[in-house]
């Protein structure tokens, strides 16, 4: 697998009146159109239906079948994984909190993201997220900017 694409990726490419919804959605299609190979999570699917649908958060929000909808087509090509923990998840758990100067609170969502990608020597990350900087053994690649 290539990257790992992350929640606000998604948010973007299936909100019309963002204003990264084309640069969102570009991203997507070509990766899709290529049949480039990358992963998401469990955590970050239910993510993108929690803020998608929720009204004081999304601008237009979705019902729960047009963000399922959205979801679906990516998650079933065959290039995608959906990466879950491997027995070895604590142990890189605890090493990931280790490497971070302030593991804390809300950080923990990322933690958990970043340590599944240690677990599948996945390196880059597709996320407008700055937070993920924080991860030495990450590359971010914002394709919002």
């Amino acid at each position: 697998m290539r990257f790992l694409i992350d929640t606000n990726v998604f948010l973007h490419a299936a909100n019309s009146a963002s204003p990264f919804h084309q640069s969102a959605r570009s991203f997507l299609d070509e990766h899709v159109q290529n049949g480039t190979s990358w992963c998401t999570t469990w955590p970050i699917v239910y993510e993108f239906l929690r803020v998608s649908t929720h009204g004081r958060v999304f601008p237009k929000p979705l019902k729960a079948k047009q963000a399922l909808a959205f979801l679906e087509p990516l998650l079933a090509l065959e290039e995608v994984t959906v990466l879950v923990e491997t027995d070895r998840h604590f142990h890189l758990l605890e090493r990931t909190t280790e490497e971070l100067s302030h593991p804390a609170g809300n950080l923990f969502h990322d933690i958990h993201t970043a340590t599944l990608m240690r677990e599948y020597g996945i390196r880059e990350i597709v996320t407008a997220d700055t937070d993920f900087l924080q991860f030495g053994f990450l590359t971010v690649l914002n394709p919002l900017r």
